[in-house]
């Protein structure tokens, strides 16, 4: 046999083999001295302490930076990330407009879910409502400014940029109302996901692969499945109430409340809609 033939075969066996045992179901009870404590790997920004950014952006984080050295065994509940620097939620205020902020060595993904407003960047200015996506690249100077008499109310996902990376010189804009669900690939999968693939890195993502939203119907459940190392994935609740089943344990999930799932490769996750109406999910990912 050619060994370039061999050396396919014996790649695709080594991939199907770990993809079959990803998706297998631990047979093991609650070892809560091998197991990760799933509720470290949860965040609410509702049980976060306030910080400024963008001279008047209102944050509360929902997942950060991960805490001590092991990403199984984080220090800090919801410190779990290790390819985002972090997601929380943020606030303007009526009639207030963000300074000049211009990114340095990281990226951020906004997406608006109230209120109403603008962004500017160069010459650009684009309008902006619930619904909205914008991705803003490394060394572009912006602001965003409140145009309404209601709070502004976003979803901010904040990346780094590796070395040798080449950022987009614009904004990126997507609005999901605009574009239709997905009705093939990856993002219908695992028995009822479907979405729609707002970022990925042909828009302009720098570390983190994929930003989507995605839907549940009511009284659907996601097929359990687990996750190796290098992967990075995270599930926001944007709207509904969600069953949460991770690892061994299942949790209420509400919105703005988000989770990451341990990369053991033991570790299953799915996602549980109990109700009679659909949960739109934010997620983001590195695979």
């Amino acid at each position: 046999m050619p060994r370039t033939l061999f050396s396919t075969i014996l790649m695709l066996l080594v991939f199907t083999t770990l993809a079959f045992a990803q998706n297998q179901l631990d047979p093991r009870p609650l070892d809560p001295a091998k197991d990760p404590d799933i509720d470290m790997f949860m965040g609410s920004w509702q049980n976060s302490i306030p910080f400024n950014s963008h001279g008047t952006i209102t944050e509360r984080a929902i997942l950060t930076k991960l805490a001590g050295n092991d990403p199984l065994v984080p220090t800090r509940k919801g410190a779990v990330l290790t390819a985002a620097n972090r997601f929380s939620r943020g606030t303007i205020d009526p009639m207030v407009s963000t300074t000049p902020t211009t990114l340095k060595g990281e990226q951020e993904v906004f997406y608006f879910v109230s209120g109403k407003g603008t962004i500017t960047a160069g010459n650009k200015t684009v309008v902006l409502r619930n619904g909205m996506f914008v991705l803003i690249p490394e060394g572009l100077e912006f602001t965003i400014k409140n145009t309404g008499e209601e709070f502004m109310i976003m979803y901010l996902i904040n990346e780094p940029v590796p070395a040798g990376f080449t950022p987009k010189k614009e904004l990126v804009i997507k609005d999901e109302k605009t574009m239709p669900y997905r009705n093939d690939g990856y993002l219908q999968v695992h028995w009822s996901h479907n979405g729609k693939n707002i970022f990925t890195t042909a828009d302009g993502l720098a570390t983190l692969k994929s930003v989507n939203l995605l839907i549940f119907n009511a009284m659907t459940i996601g097929q359990p499945h687990s996750h190796g190392v290098g992967l990075e994935e995270v599930w926001s609740v944007v709207e509904g109430k969600n069953l949460a089943f991770l690892g061994k344990e299942i949790r209420w999930q509400l919105p703005g409340t988000a989770y990451k799932i341990p990369p053991t490769g033991y570790t299953p996750h799915s996602n549980i809609n109990t109700t009679e109406e659909p949960i739109l999910f934010l997620y983001f990912s590195r695979l």
